[in-house]
């Protein structure tokens, strides 16, 4: 059982993980989506989106893009980090499935503010 997590803004991956609307949880199970639920960002508080996701259970984050500081909170629960993912949330957990979708390492630097993506 694998549940991987997208943040997303009406479905689609948000660019800016801190700043999506929902997160789409996915519950998968060899290779197959089991259910999916829609969860609202309960609010962006640096640090916080991470363990919120972690208490969930979640095993994947899929985002757009992500700031350093939430991908090595991330990085110390043991959640797999795929970022610079773009496209439905399903259709890049789908991809996720089959092995075809892999992280572009990019980490977000294009502040507009400081906090913008959870630095």
């Amino acid at each position: 059982m694998l549940k991987i997590a997208v943040a997303s803004d009406n479905g689609n991956v948000s660019g800016h993980f801190g700043h999506c609307e929902t997160f789409e949880i996915f519950d998968t199970d060899n290779g197959k989506i089991l259910k999916s639920v829609s969860v609202p960002n309960p609010g962006h508080k640096p640090g916080f989106l991470p363990n919120f996701l972690n208490d969930m259970g979640t095993n994947v984050i899929i985002s757009g893009g992500m700031g350093g500081g939430a991908v090595d909170i991330f990085n110390e629960h043991n959640i797999e980090v795929i970022v610079g993912a773009v496209g439905s949330a399903k259709d890049m957990v789908t991809a996720y499935l089959r092995n075809e979708l892999k992280s572009t390492g990019s980490v977000c630097h294009e502040h507009s503010h400081h906090d913008e993506c959870g630095e």
